[in-house]
């Protein structure tokens, strides 16, 4: 693949109106959970005895205690940065989606760096095809070692650990301990969009894509659960075909997700504890999130974010010269995006210029 491989192209303008490791289950290719569970919760929380049982909804994963002391120091300038995580199982009531290859690996992966006055934040696209230095680590499931290595595929770090290996990683590329993990089961992602009644786009171009099987007529749509999911997984129809356009279709999605979340604030009591019941049984949090309550207490930092506050990029990468279907970061351009949420500032435009991420017609989807 190129950069100027040729591919139909789709533009979308974001109008929203509004582990323990599974047994080869499938997650979801989500990235705004960190945004739409917390917010349903924070109205949830306060639905008095309904509070134990959305508790006892939830799944943890103590990270910390998998990872031990060996990583990057915690900054605690009030800042706060989450790895979110879907993965790409094909076991069960999947298998439509495609064949089980026999482990999940993390299908989409970003990194949220809320500021320390949670006015605005930075994410960064992780592509899953990224060759990476592994680091050895500990399986969150199994408690045994798992070997690091060397160019290794980025999403392979949940496959052969779970969500503590997948932590570790992106706290070795990054120099950047991550506060909090959040997870989102794939059916559920499905269930929290017909709930919130559908999140709205509009498309420039037609989509039609056999793999995520979506499509759609040039025109404003408000998609289900199952289109939202299928547009989310497209990429034979936008850019050059590669995970790179499908990433940008996943941040023109999340922008819309957020502003239909924000409408969850308004809804009747019954409604919103659907909403948050199907949210709670839906995601897999950090041991430290792993309550009603401290869950509710991080998203209320979050409810101020609109998609307007939140600016998003891919990781610079560069196609592999050994491969073509994979890529490589680029050093020195991932440090000035690194250094940059660290020390919680702006990402800066001269880091993403010269990559392969956030280009092309697909580069174009948001308006």
């Amino acid at each position: 693949m190129s950069d100027d491989q040729s591919g139909s192209s789709s533009r979308i303008r974001a109008t929203g109106k509004r582990r323990r490791k599974p047994s080869r289950r499938r997650r979801a290719t989500v990235i705004a959970a960190w945004s739409l569970a917390g917010l349903v919760v924070v109205g949830g929380s306060g639905l008095g005895y309904a509070y134990f049982h959305l508790n006892g909804n939830l799944k943890a994963v103590d990270i910390n205690n998998a990872l031990g002391k060996d990583r990057p120091d915690n900054v605690d300038n009030g800042s706060e940065d989450i790895l979110v995580l879907g993965s790409d199982s094909r076991s069960g009531a999947n298998a439509q989606y495609g064949e089980d290859q026999g482990g999940a690996r993390s299908d989409t992966a970003m990194v949220v760096h809320v500021n320390k006055g949670h006015r605005t934040a930075s994410v960064v696209s992780i592509p899953r095809d990224t060759l990476v230095t592994r680091p050895e680590c500990t399986g969150d499931e199994s408690g045994q070692a798992v070997a690091g290595e060397q160019r290794a595929m980025f999403n392979t770090a949940y496959e052969v650990g779970g969500p503590a290996c997948a932590v570790k990683t992106v706290e070795s590329m990054s120099g950047i301990r991550m506060d909090h993990y959040i997870e989102v089961d794939f059916t559920g992602f499905k269930k929290l969009v017909d709930r919130l009644g559908g999140v709205e786009i509009t498309t420039k171009q037609a989509i039609n894509d056999s793999k995520s099987h979506l499509n759609l007529e040039p025109g404003t749509h408000t998609l289900n659960g199952e289109e939202s999911l299928g547009l989310v997984r497209t990429r034979k129809s936008v850019g050059d075909g590669s995970d790179l356009g499908r990433i940008q279709l996943q941040q023109a999605f999340i922008k819309a997700l957020m502003e239909q979340a924000k409408s969850v604030g308004i809804l009747n009591g019954t409604k919103l504890y659907g909403i948050a019941d199907t949210a709670t049984k839906a995601i897999t949090t950090d041991s430290d999130l792993g309550s009603v309550k401290e869950l509710a207490s991080f998203a209320s930092g979050l409810k101020g974010l609109g998609s307007d506050d939140v600016h998003m990029v891919t990781l610079p990468v560069e196609y592999d010269p050994a491969d073509p279907n994979r890529v490589i970061p680029q050093e020195e351009a991932g440090k000035q995006v690194w250094q940059a949420l660290l020390h919680d500032r702006p990402i800066p435009a001269s880091a993403t210029e010269k990559s392969a991420g956030d280009k092309g017609d697909a580069g174009q989807i948001v308006q």
